[in-house]
C-alpha cells in the first residue's frame, strides 16, 4: 500500500468522502486546503444526466461571475470592421485582426483564453475548427462569443464573464476563484455558476440532471456538494 505524502496526511479528517457539504461549508473547507505556496484555484466539477453525443443534450453556455476569476483573461477578436476592431482594442483584446489573424492560428498559435468573432468572420474563423475546437477555445453565438458587439464581449470576459461546456463524458468543470478570495465571494460566484448551470438543463434531458458536484482547490481534496439541496441553496 503506497505511503501516504505529508500534504495527503495533512488533508486527513478535512474532507469526507461519505459526507455532503453546503456551499458555505465547501467554500471554507477548499480555501482552507489551499496551503500551496502559490495561489490555488477553486474549482466546480459537475457530472450530468445527459449525454453529450446527442446535440439536443448539449449543455454549454457562459456565466459572469461577480467576482471574477482571479485571472485576466487573454482575449483574440476576429474581426474587419474599423469600428468593431477600434472597441475591441478599446476593450483591452491581446489581438485583433480578420485573415492575417485566421492564418496565425493555422500555424499553430493558441496563445489565449478566449476568441470572440464578428458574425461576418464566421465564414473564415470556420476553418479553425480543428485547432480551437478541441481546445475549448471556438467562438460560439451561445457562448456570447460570435457577436456585433465584440467591445462589449471582450470587456465583459476581462470582467469575469466564462465559459462552459460538457464533455464527452458528461462533465462540466468551471473556475470559480482563487484561495486568496474570501469566503463570500467564492459562495457568491460558485451560486452563480450552479444557478446558471441548472437554467442550462437542456430540455431532452430526462430525469436526474445534476448527478455530482464538487468543490476543490488546485492541491488540495474534493468536497461533495448535497445536489439534491442545490436548488433551493441557490434560489433567488
Amino acid at each position: 500500500m503506497p505511503k501516504l505524502s505529508k500534504r495527503a496526511k495533512a488533508f486527513e479528517g478535512k474532507a469526507d468522502p461519505e459526507k455532503s457539504y453546503s456551499i458555505e461549508e465547501a467554500a471554507g473547507g477548499s480555501k482552507e486546503c489551499a496551503t500551496a505556496k502559490f495561489d490555488e484555484t477553486i474549482e466546480l466539477a459537475f457530472l450530468l444526466g445527459v449525454d453529450p453525443r446527442h446535440a439536443d443534450q448539449m449543455v454549454r453556455g457562459s456565466v459572469s461571475l461577480p467576482h471574477g476569476t482571479g485571472k485576466v483573461a487573454r482575449v483574440v477578436v476576429f474581426c474587419k470592421q474599423a469600428d468593431q476592431i477600434a472597441a475591441a482594442e478599446a476593450a483591452g483584446a491581446e489581438e485583433v485582426g480578420a485573415e492575417d489573424l485566421v492564418k496565425k492560428v493555422q500555424g499553430g498559435w493558441t496563445d489565449f483564453d478566449t476568441a470572440v468573432a464578428a458574425p461576418d468572420m464566421m465564414a473564415l474563423v470556420g476553418r479553425l475548427g480543428k485547432v480551437l475546437g478541441p481546445r475549448g477555445l471556438m467562438p460560439s453565438p451561445k457562448a456570447g462569443t460570435v457577436t456585433p458587439n465584440v467591445g462589449q464581449a471582450v470587456e465583459e470576459i476581462k470582467k469575469g464573464k466564462i465559459e462552459f461546456r460538457v464533455d464527452k463524458n458528461a462533465n462540466i468543470h468551471v473556475p470559480v476563484g482563487k484561495a486568496s478570495f474570501s469566503q463570500a465571494q467564492l459562495q457568491e460566484n460558485v451560486v452563480e455558476v450552479i444557478r446558471t448551470i441548472i437554467k442550462a438543463r437542456p430540455s431532452a434531458c430526462k430525469g436526474i440532471y445534476l448527478k455530482a458536484c464538487c468543490m476543490s482547490s488546485t492541491m488540495g481534496p474534493g468536497f461533495r456538494l448535497d445536489v439534491a439541496s442545490l436548488p433551493s441553496q441557490v434560489a433567488n
